[in-house]
């Protein structure tokens, strides 16, 4: 095997008279570029302790060559630490375009220019610039044929999704959308507002939850929203350490004032009142505590946060990573399972209950029992309610009708 061409020049296989270091070793290197005809077709990558080297072998067996068959192959080198899988892509692409005009118009073959020379070279010369610039090439070959090729970013797995979830887009989505986009996707995008949950969305959308949530999971995993808890008033927050970062950060402080200060028509106070101050906001962060609902600390400060949406107060403060949610867990003891199966078989053994009142308690026992799978430490308010559709205040008396439930907050 032997080096034809090479981007930029004397990179793996330099000329006697070159002094620069090549990036890798081309004779111990060269059996996995142009390997035996079993290994051709396929990408093979191989990592030297700074680099990674892709190719896509190809073998063309043919009695038009001098030996039966043209074996090429055309290879990315990448520092060892770069994400791989665009390239991939790349690579395979390049090896079929280029065994299509070889099958076609013997373009490699036929090509007789002197090594770092000719029409391969440059095209190996622009692949190069352009990648490495723009992240795109369009190159004409010939009349018939054109080379585009664009790298796409490669992001890690999207956060897992639960109905609970509350999606709020940290991008304009309607300047994103286009006629030809999915139509649950186009169903979706008008009710994600920062305070509708998966589920709800699914409800309000009329579409399939399945769908619903393989949309939104398509818009986290491209970095268009994030992820909150349902917010209400009788929920928890509490500062965490980074919270020291919005102390020394003045622009956050004025980020946070013109986020959450309410708009001059919710307030009634005409066109003129006093901007909100940065160290207000961090005085009123400073007074959020464990044990403290939301409902508690808006009575307390009453008067200092008549100019603030108080759900956008506590968004910020999430979405920075300065508040924390406390969530509430119910375990229940297996003396509550058993008295409960205890309590409806009396229940159902009185003969003198009317239908209607056994139809009422036969719904209520059922409403505990589909309750109760919840009760094992491991599932949120949020989500059992989200199950459930019931709101906390429900879930709440229905946890005193089970018997002794321990509550955590955690």
């Amino acid at each position: 095997p032997k080096v034809l061409h090479q981007v930029p020049a004397d990179s793996i296989a330099p000329s006697p008279k070159s002094t620069q270091i090549p990036l890798l070793h081309f004779p111990s290197a060269s059996q996995y570029i142009i390997p035996r005809p079993e290994f051709c077709s396929k990408l093979i990558t191989f990592c030297t302790p700074t680099h990674r080297v892709l190719s896509h072998p190809v073998c063309l067996q043919s009695t038009s060559y001098a030996r039966n068959a043209y074996t090429f192959s055309i290879a990315l080198v990448l520092d060892v630490s770069t994400p791989f899988a665009s390239y991939a892509t790349v690579t395979f692409k390049l090896a079929s375009l280029l065994r299509t005009l070889e099958e076609s118009s013997r373009f490699l073959s036929s090509d007789l220019s002197p090594p770092n020379t000719g029409k391969i070279y440059a095209l190996c010369e622009i692949l190069l610039e352009d990648l490495n610039n723009y992240c795109e090439s369009m190159i004409p070959i010939d009349d018939s044929n054109t080379l585009n090729i664009k790298l796409f970013p490669t992001y890690p797995p999207p956060p897992p999704l639960y109905p609970y979830h509350v999606p709020l887009s940290t991008v304009r989505l309607e300047n994103l959308t286009d006629p030809n986009w999915d139509l649950t996707m186009l169903r979706v995008l008008p009710h994600i507002n920062g305070i509708n949950s998966v589920k709800r969305i699914s409800l309000l959308a009329d579409a399939d939850y399945k769908l619903v949530r393989k949309a939104i999971e398509h818009l986290l995993y491209y970095g268009c929203l994030l992820l909150l808890d349902i917010f209400s008033f009788g929920a928890i927050y509490a500062p965490t350490a980074e919270l020291g970062t919005f102390v020394e950060d003045t622009e956050m402080q004025e980020e946070c004032a013109r986020y959450v200060e309410l708009p001059v028509e919710a307030t009634g106070e005409g066109s003129k009142r006093d901007p909100i101050d940065g160290f207000q906001m961090l005085e009123l962060y400073l007074d959020l505590k464990q044990g403290q609902t939301v409902r508690t600390f808006y009575i307390e400060h009453a008067e200092r946060m008549d100019k603030i949406d108080v759900r956008r107060f506590i968004t910020f403060g999430v979405i920075k990573g300065f508040l924390y949610r406390v969530h509430k867990y119910a375990i229940a003891t297996r003396q509550t399972s058993r008295r409960k199966r205890d309590h409806d078989t009396r229940t159902k053994q009185k003969k003198s209950a009317s239908v209607a009142v056994e139809a009422r308690d036969d719904e209520t026992n059922a409403d505990l029992m589909e309750l109760e799978k919840f009760l094992d430490g491991t599932h949120c308010f949020d989500e059992i309610c989200t199950e459930l559709m019931i709101d906390e205040q429900e879930l709440t008396k229905r946890l005193k009708a089970i018997g002794d439930v321990q509550i955590i907050c955690r």
